[in-house]
């Protein structure tokens, strides 16, 4: 595959582009964020309404308490929802990095990107 397959952003010596493309870029990566951590919750409750049997708002509530490093609020009963807990807490403490990710790249690039278009522009005028 190809490298712009992999790569939304332009290359360092391509110039800055413009707000309007960098805000669809900026919502673009805010969906996909969005997506992911629906994905994430959806499953852990998924999980929880079936495996442990708490009603679809207390299963929910959990996989969200879960995400966001609270605990949970229910106790749970089977063995497969405690081990599964376990390896969701890993999963959802990787996926808020990932969203972090997601949702900072746009920006980070932008200010790096513009940070070496200056350096470049002074540079020759020296």
């Amino acid at each position: 595959m190809s490298r712009k397959f992999f790569s939304i952003f332009e290359h360092h010596k391509q110039p800055l582009v413009s707000r309007d493309v960098f805000l669809k870029r900026v919502a673009k990566c805010a969906w996909t964020a969005f997506l992911l951590l629906t994905v994430t919750v959806l499953m852990g409750g998924v999980v929880y309404h079936y495996v442990e049997g708490f009603s679809w708002l207390d299963a929910l509530m959990n996989a969200i308490m879960i995400m966001t490093g609270l605990g949970l609020v229910d106790t749970l009963h089977t063995t497969q929802g405690k081990i599964f807990t376990c390896f969701y807490a890993i999963l959802t403490a990787i996926v808020f990095y990932m969203l972090l990710a997601i949702i900072f790249a746009p920006l980070i690039h932008r200010f790096l990107h513009r940070f070496h278009l200056e350096i470049g522009q002074k540079n020759e005028n020296e």
